[in-house]
């Protein structure tokens, strides 16, 4: 055969752009891992490989279902696709039947990824032809949903995620008409070439389909419905009903309790519950691949994730300088907006949390307990001599509802209340009862302090003015005292950048680090904190002491605190892409069973 076609899709596939959570990160770090295999010759393969990145165009402000967002897919930083003979007959066809398609790519060592990013918002603007009726190529889409899976899209459109659920079809119906013309592109080629067997047989698919989350599992529900030959995967990095239950799935589980709970989005359950279409059903993490078995029956197999580490050592440097201007950026705001004792900025030692703004499923309860829990042991550490006094612990809340433009100076340290919306105004709220706020601090009266960052951070937020990874250079050590998460990227983002963190035993991320061999003694760079079996109190207790613990070695002995970077570092750098894309590749690529078939052929 001469190609092998590669697609992994999704909502967020495509350039950074596409961004809406973590899932962006895994889809490219797949792809660029993938792609490095294939340059390095280390996959076992006598095909030509082709990676194409499948996900959806926003031309435009109001194009993305995502209001609060509002995304705008931004090519610019692609190259021309330049597509060949069979890739660009395709893209002619599918053009030709009303999809549009913006193609760019990217080179990574000698291999090509391509990116195909689908415009679906004027599929209800234009006119197509559906079992001999004039309709709206929207309208065909629903029509055809409705006849092969009993889809009631009339129904599901007039939710309140109405218009997601649409997009999640139209983009999978784009995708999955991509597939279905690729094939009978690459299958004429085949009628003319000596690929074909005596029987009329192809050994191996052409066309390869590893599909990111629900929001495109109607496309492999599609293909499959069609009987187009494509190998699939469906991999699911949470469950619907097991994210609306949230730290309640796990007694659930416990329980064998397969009832869902209220407020499961239906429309978007019914595009989830088609993932057993795939050929192959993956879990990221254990506590999912247990969901997907209590609440849809559906077996699959756990294939954690991972993170791309581009060098060998932790960049020092970075990490001073970031401090540095976190340090002083708190101490300056403090005293200009809130008074008190200017406090020495090489007192101040930042923490941090990072998370969607859920509430409960993320810990900021316990969270916020640990740090009253971590203002006594800090306060009698200094009563005892163990720490010297002035010590300042401030611990960022990065989580929001959503962009926010014209903040205020200073912000967040000026945080008027008038610009928080929603779990914004609560968080704030349960800081405010804990005496977490900065009124204390500056009189003097408390050490430890939370400060609530509503904001999606980069280098132009209107606050501290970094990206993330600066950001998480910058602190002293991370806690994420997860609920409910099943898999928790940000303690590996966070050890990417050499900062010591924190973590609930409920976290997928956490069983990651069980299975990985290099990794059976215990390492001081991560403290796993038990919040399943341990009652509640006890498990705040330890993470405020596992957090004093980085802190007091910060203070302390910068060269242990340094081997504890180096060891969170360590972490992260052996959960990389490597062994879950060669699992992947396996599964969507079909290796192992065109090497059997090979064999058995010389035989």
């Amino acid at each position: 055969m001469e190609k092998h076609f590669i697609i992994i899709a999704g909502e967020e596939a495509g350039p950074k752009s596409n961004k809406m959570g973590g899932i962006w990160n895994v889809i490219n770090g797949e792809a660029q891992t993938l792609a490095t295999l294939l340059s390095s010759d280390k996959l076992d393969t006598k095909d030509d490989k082709e990676i194409l990145i499948a996900g959806p165009y926003y031309g435009h402000r109001g194009a993305d279902w995502n209001r609060g967002l509002n995304r705008i897919t931004n090519m610019k930083e692609l190259d021309p696709l330049n597509p060949h003979e069979e890739l660009q007959k395709t893209l002619e066809a599918l053009e030709n039947s009303g999809i549009k398609v913006f193609t760019g790519s990217k080179l990574v060592g000698d291999t090509k990824i391509g990116y195909l990013q689908f415009q679906t918002s004027d599929f209800g603007k234009m006119r197509s032809m559906y079992m001999g009726n004039e309709m709206t190529l929207e309208s065909k889409v629903k029509a055809e949903a409705y006849n092969y899976f009993g889809l009631n899209s009339l129904r599901y459109e007039s939710m309140p995620n109405g218009p997601e659920y649409t997009h999640y079809l139209c983009l999978s119906y784009a995708i999955s008409e991509f597939v279905r013309l690729l094939i009978s592109t690459t299958s004429e080629n085949y009628k003319v070439s000596n690929t074909v067997s005596a029987q009329g047989f192809i050994p191996c698919p052409g066309v390869s389909l590893h599909c990111h989350e629900f929001g495109v599992f109607y496309a492999l529900a599609r293909l499959k419905r069609l009987g187009v030959p494509v190998n699939t995967v469906a991999t699911l990095h949470a469950t619907l009903p097991g994210r609306t239950a949230g730290y309640k799935s796990i007694q659930k589980r416990r329980n064998n309790d397969s009832t869902w709970p209220s407020g499961v989005p239906e429309n978007l359950s019914a595009l989830e519950a088609l993932a057993p279409y795939a050929d192959t059903v993956t879990a990221v993490g254990e506590s999912t691949r247990q969901e997907l078995r209590l609440f849809y029956g559906i077996n699959s197999i756990v294939i954690r994730n991972g993170i791309t580490i581009e060098t060998d050592k932790i960049d020092w440097d970075r990490k001073e300088s970031s401090l540095e201007r976190i340090r002083k950026f708190l101490s300056e705001n403090l005293y200009k907006y809130h008074g008190g004792e200017r406090i020495n900025p090489e007192k101040i030692i930042p923490i941090f949390t990072i998370s969607r703004l859920e509430v409960e499923n993320k810990g900021y309860p316990d969270l916020l307990d640990s740090l009253v829990a971590l203002e006594h042991i800090i306060k009698n550490s200094i009563l005892e001599g163990h720490m010297e006094e002035g010590i300042k612990v401030i611990c960022l809340l990065v989580t929001a509802e959503g962009q926010k433009t014209n903040l205020p100076l200073g912000f967040p340290v000026n945080l008027p209340k008038e610009i928080l919306v929603g779990n914004e105004l609560r968080i704030q709220q349960m800081i405010e009862e804990r005496g977490l706020d900065f009124s204390k601090m500056v009189m003097g009266k408390r050490s430890v302090a939370a400060l609530l960052y509503p904001q999606i951070l980069s280098s132009s937020d209107g606050g501290l003015g970094m990206e993330v990874g600066e950001f998480m250079a910058g602190c002293c050590a991370g806690i994420f005292p997860s609920r409910y998460d099943p898999f928790l990227l940000t303690g590996l983002e966070a050890g990417k950048e050499g900062t010591p963190c924190v973590v609930s035993r409920v976290c997928g991320f956490s069983d990651a680090i069980k299975t990985i061999e290099s990794l059976k003694e215990v390492l001081g760079g991560v403290i796993v904190v038990d919040n399943i079996d341990l009652p509640y109190y006890e498990a705040v207790l330890d993470y405020a002491l596992a957090v004093s613990y980085f802190i007091k070695n910060f203070i302390d002995d910068r060269v242990k605190y340094k081997l504890l970077c180096r060891e969170a570092f360590l972490l992260a750098k052996d959960m990389d892409w490597r062994a879950p894309t060669e699992q992947y590749y396996e599964l969507i690529s079909g290796a192992r069973f065109c090497k059997q078939e090979n064999a058995a052929d010389r035989r």
